[in-house]
């Protein structure tokens, strides 16, 4: 993809270097501008640690427009297929293999890889890029009106432009006023076992297929799992666990005792028992309920959340890493026309209204796949099984709208999100908007705020 320089080289301040804080210092780096990344972590976690990361072809598309898809290869393994199952029995209630004619329509690809992998491939690259990332940095203050953070070590950092890219409970959010999460009303445990385990298991042989890689889906009342094989030198089995809350609440980067995770898979049938005793390590994230962060632009104007600072997302969510990774392309794309600080607080508030609509439809869906999921016994239950059931009967695929029936969250995923591409949008908003506005104020005073339609 064709790269536009700015005109105006300006210094942001990226708070957190998780995927979307090192995708967001790419970008802008790509675009001429300084970038220094702040990090509380000492060091990157290794695999075992980090669990997987499904990317999605709106998330890929974009890495691939980087150039990075030749490195991509080397850490990810390429989706072929879905198995829908009941978590309680095992019984597959339908199979989706994907079509490569919508991959090639969207222009990316569905891969899977080991969480660290991709975060060390970002993390190299901003730092080929010229970013500047400070591990073993946590930040203590933020002051937006001066755009000076402060870190524990007392030193002062300054920027034109601070983005808060440290997630859903982060300093960024506190300086933003943004309330906290509702209480969880259920868990969702991360965890991986590997291959050379499974493989080797005899309880496990329809789990791992070379010939066709497939990600399971085991759907269960109040607890459902997500998983599928990484790519990489090392590959593993990544698992995502629904199940209820049971005190075993953490964060990504927090043990928790893998007791809670077997509690759950102990219900479930013999595959999934079996893959739960192989586990040895498992992260217990909260799926909180949350209110909708209404401003991610601080009043001044120089300071912006971005990830899941700006719109969280259940944990496990196929859309978690790429709406983060989507946020840093459109900043960057409308940053690339900067040509006054005048347009700093426009740009910004552009950003916001690009992103907020995009965001707000993909977090609505997600959040309905793991109710779909999760659903009890009951009329609902009843309807989703028997209507995969029918499709399995008749040769068809799981996730396919069928001409008599409404569309699955799954499949109008696949035809409305998976398409979407992040740099175009922005693009978009620059012919129709931006550049109009900007030739209209001729650059004679600050921009207020406005509301795009």
């Amino acid at each position: 993809m064709t790269i536009h320089p700015t005109e105006l080289a300006i210094r942001f301040l990226i708070v957190g270097g998780g995927m979307s804080g090192l995708a967001c210092a790419i970008a802008l780096r790509r675009v001429g501008h300084q970038v220094t990344v702040l990090e509380q972590e000492r060091a990157l976690m290794t695999n075992s640690d980090a669990g997987g990361i499904r990317m999605p072809p709106n998330l890929s598309k974009i890495l691939f427009h980087w150039g990075l898809k030749d490195e991509l290869r080397k850490i990810a393994i390429k989706s072929m297929a879905i198995d829908l199952c009941l978590c309680d029995t095992g019984e597959l209630l339908g199979k989706h293999i994907w079509d490569e004619e919508v991959f090639r329509e969207t222009r990316g690809e569905f891969i899977f890889a080991h969480h660290a992998d991709m975060r060390n491939l970002l993390y190299d690259n901003a730092i080929a890029s010229g970013a500047k990332v400070r591990l073993g940095c946590p930040v203590v203050s933020i002051d937006p009106d001066r755009r000076t953070v402060t870190l524990a070590s007392g030193d002062t950092v300054t920027a034109d432009v601070i983005i808060g890219a440290d997630g859903m409970g982060g300093i960024s959010q506190s300086v933003m006023d943004i309330e906290p999460p509702v209480a969880a009303p259920l868990n969702m445990y991360s965890t991986t076992v590997p291959k050379a385990v499974i493989v080797n298991d005899p309880e496990l042989t329809t789990i791992w297929k070379e010939d066709l890689v497939t990600m399971f889906s085991w759907f269960g009342n109040g607890h459902a799992v997500l998983g599928f094989p990484t790519g990489g030198s090392d590959p593993d089995f990544a698992m995502y666990v629904y199940g209820p809350v049971n005190g075993c609440e953490s964060d990504w980067r927090t043990q928790t005792p893998i007791q809670g995770l077997r509690s759950v898979l102990d219900q479930c049938e013999p595959r999934l028992r079996r893959l739960g005793q192989l586990a040895k390590t498992a992260r217990c994230i909260p799926v909180a309920e949350f209110t909708t962060v209404e401003d991610w632009v601080h009043e001044s104007g120089r300071m912006v959340l971005l990830g899941q600072a700006a719109h969280p997302i259940p944990p496990g969510s196929i859309q978690d890493c790429a709406l983060a990774i989507e946020d840093g392309a459109v900043l960057a794309k409308l940053f690339s026309h900067l040509r006054s600080e005048d347009q700093i607080g426009s740009f910004l508030w552009a950003f916001e209204e690009l992103r907020q609509q995009r965001c707000s439809s993909v977090i609505m869906n997600e959040c309905g796949i793991v109710q779909y999921m999760t659903l009890p016994p009951g009329e609902f239950q009843q309807g989703r099984d028997q209507s995969m059931r029918a499709k399995r009967d008749a040769g068809l695929n799981a996730l396919q709208a069928s001409d008599d029936s409404e569309e699955t969250p799954e499949w109008a995923e696949i035809k409305e999100v998976f398409g979407y591409d992040a740099e175009d949008e922005a693009d978009n908003w620059w012919v129709q908007w931006g550049r109009l506005r900007e030739r209209a104020k001729g650059h004679a005073s600050p921009v207020p705020r406005v509301r795009y339609p």
